[in-house]
């Protein structure tokens, strides 16, 4: 499965939560509310979630395997910090 389009939905330049970020693969399946959030010592990407019954946050979606979690936070990354240099004013 490959990674068709990455669109950055909203930047965020206040608080841990960066970014809101949709990706689609193959052209046929999108994934919504990807978040960059800005972790301890790194910006990391986390999957959709929602509570479940005992207030626990679960993914809604995820990727299986180390490989496909890396390729999808490397490109999520790398637009994301696109997106970030073109709204930042010129120094």
């Amino acid at each position: 499965m490959n990674i068709t389009n990455i669109k950055v939905r909203k930047l965020i330049p206040e608080g841990r939560l960066k970014g809101i970020i949709s990706v689609t693969f193959d052209d046929c399946f999108a994934v919504h509310d990807i978040k960059v959030v800005q972790g301890d010592d790194r910006l990391f990407v986390a999957m959709p979630s929602r509570r479940d019954d005992s207030g626990v946050f679960r993914d809604i979606v995820h990727p299986i395997s180390t490989e496909a979690r890396a390729k999808i936070e490397e490109e999520v990354l790398s637009a994301y910090r696109k997106a970030r240099s073109e709204t930042e004013p010129e120094s």
